[in-house]
């Protein structure tokens, strides 16, 4: 078992620093959000019902009277977004944390989490940049291929702890999770909630011209590898160059590589059984969620929670294996749950833009204006401004599949009046969707992932910047590229 010190030390505790950062940005974009919908005109277009989809329709565009919408609204909007027009989404993410962090506590206090690394670190201690060229290929993938993002975001406490381990910091461990989960989501290939949906929306044939974006995608791969393997070199030759070392301090101590793997060559049988069944369990959410990403009949928002479940299953059935009692493991698992809800305060903190955005009805306003500047430009500028659309509009919906049926009905008959290819447009609107992901302080993904860990949003930005600039650099030139040689079939 641990020390009453590092019982009362969980990694997932978000500190108070973090915290007022965070939260002090995202209270400056929900102000700067309220603004817009006095600055900008309110507007909207018809919708119509299709295959149980609402969509836009192309042309039907009106200016309307301004919305009133009251500027103390927009500090109640965190609240209102519980009963919202994405109130599911706010329930599933928040019940998502509490699961995840409740399961996660019984874990590291335990020592089950301990047990589960010393088996990877006694395995892979002489192989370890090959486990992360693995890991990071992995999580991209998954992500590009099959579209599995929020359901490996929970992988994140363990990579972690794992990066730790390892001797590296967190800001590997999140290149080798987070990261490289954004960045196969941004380089799809055949991505059911971003080109599936585009095409589609661009009767386009499914998953087509899937050879330029596997190029695409590899490329990006050795993007991220080569950028986080750098990084790790060089804390691993001098930890105090990590942007993190101080607040890794305290977890580096008790994930450190010695501790690791004393804890496991100490584990009792109890505790191999308990670490035993959580990876079966995560082994089966894992399996769940490539199959919802394959199978259309599964809907996504299930799966979601579904796997927060299995991790809660997981961590409180390894508790009792190495024998919490009832009121003992219910303790352990409140007191995780309670570590999450600041949290949870960030998330409805950002996911206030989008609705302040749209309550003020400003979205549709936005998306009127912008197609007017693509249906006057040639197919080179007109493929860079729908990437730009796409990439500000993912600012306020965060959903790759709303998106695109907000977007694409307008994009699609535009790019054939410049001369767009439909494909081009599609790739142009993936790229503006995805690599953003690990940026915009209102996805709320983003904070999910950074509040497992010690790493702060100020912190986590000045680490990916450089990488960001040069994913939209090398995302330039191949959009346009797939101008210059009419990325196709039409």
């Amino acid at each position: 078992m641990s020390t009453e010190s590092e019982k009362n030390d969980s990694m997932l505790k978000i500190g108070l620093k973090p915290f007022l950062t965070a939260a002090g940005i995202l209270l400056a974009l929900i102000i700067l959000s309220g603004l817009l919908t006095i600055w900008i005109p309110a507007g909207s277009y018809d919708r119509v019902m299709e295959n149980g989809r609402l969509m836009v329709v192309a042309d039907s565009f009106t200016f309307m009277d301004s919305s009133g919408y009251p500027a103390w609204r927009w500090f109640t909007a965190p609240i209102e977004v519980i009963w919202g027009d994405n109130w599911l989404m706010v329930m599933v993410l928040s019940l998502f944390m509490i699961f995840l962090g409740g399961s996660f506590t019984v874990l590291e206090k335990g020592g089950v989490m301990q047990e589960l690394l010393s088996v990877a670190v006694r395995k892979f201690k002489h192989r370890k940049y090959a486990l992360m060229a693995v890991l990071i290929f992995a999580m991209m993938f998954l992500a590009a291929f099959v579209g599995v993002y929020e359901g490996l975001v929970p992988l994140i406490v363990i990579i972690v702890p794992l990066s730790l381990a390892l001797g590296w910091d967190s800001l590997t461990g999140l290149g080798m999770s987070l990261l490289a989960l954004s960045f196969g989501f941004a380089a799809a290939v055949t991505n059911p909630f971003t080109i599936a949906v585009a095409q589609q929306l661009s009767d386009l044939p499914l998953f087509s011209g899937a050879w330029f974006r596997i190029i695409f995608f590899l490329a990006t791969y050795v993007v991220c590898f080569l950028s986080v393997r750098g990084y790790a070199r060089k804390v691993e030759k001098n930890p105090m160059h990590s942007p993190v070392y101080e607040a890794d301090l305290k977890v580096r101590e008790k994930f450190s590589p010695e501790k690791v793997l004393h804890a496991g060559s100490s584990a009792d049988s109890a505790h191999v059984r308990a670490a035993g069944f959580f990876g079966i369990c995560l082994g089966i959410a894992i399996v769940f969620m490539i199959i919802a990403g394959l199978v259309p009949a599964i809907p996504s928002d299930a799966a979601f929670p579904a796997v927060a479940l299995l991790f809660l299953i997981g961590g409180a059935g390894a508790g009792v294996i190495i024998g919490y009692k009832g009121r003992e493991l219910i303790k352990i698992l409140i007191s995780g749950a309670v570590s999450m809800i600041p949290g949870i305060v960030l998330i409805l903190m950002a996911m206030s833009v989008p609705h302040i955005m749209t309550r003020g009805k400003v979205m549709d306003t936005i998306l009127y204006y912008a197609s007017g500047v693509i249906s006057g430009t040639n197919p080179f500028l007109a493929a860079f401004y729908i990437y730009v659309l796409t990439l500000i509009l993912n600012f306020f919906i965060s959903s790759a599949s709303a998106k695109a049926f907000l977007v694409m009905p307008i994009i699609a008959p535009l790019s054939d009046l410049v001369g767009l290819t439909r494909q081009t447009a599609v790739f142009a609107f993936d790229l503006g969707d995805g690599f953003s992901n690990m940026i915009f302080p209102t996805n709320a993904l983003l904070l999910i992932g950074l509040s497992f860990t010690v790493v702060s949003y100020p912190k986590w930005m000045r680490w990916t910047w450089k990488m960001q600039v040069a994913i939209a650099l090398m995302s330039m030139i191949f959009l346009m590229i797939a101008v210059g040689i009419g990325f196709g079939p039409f």
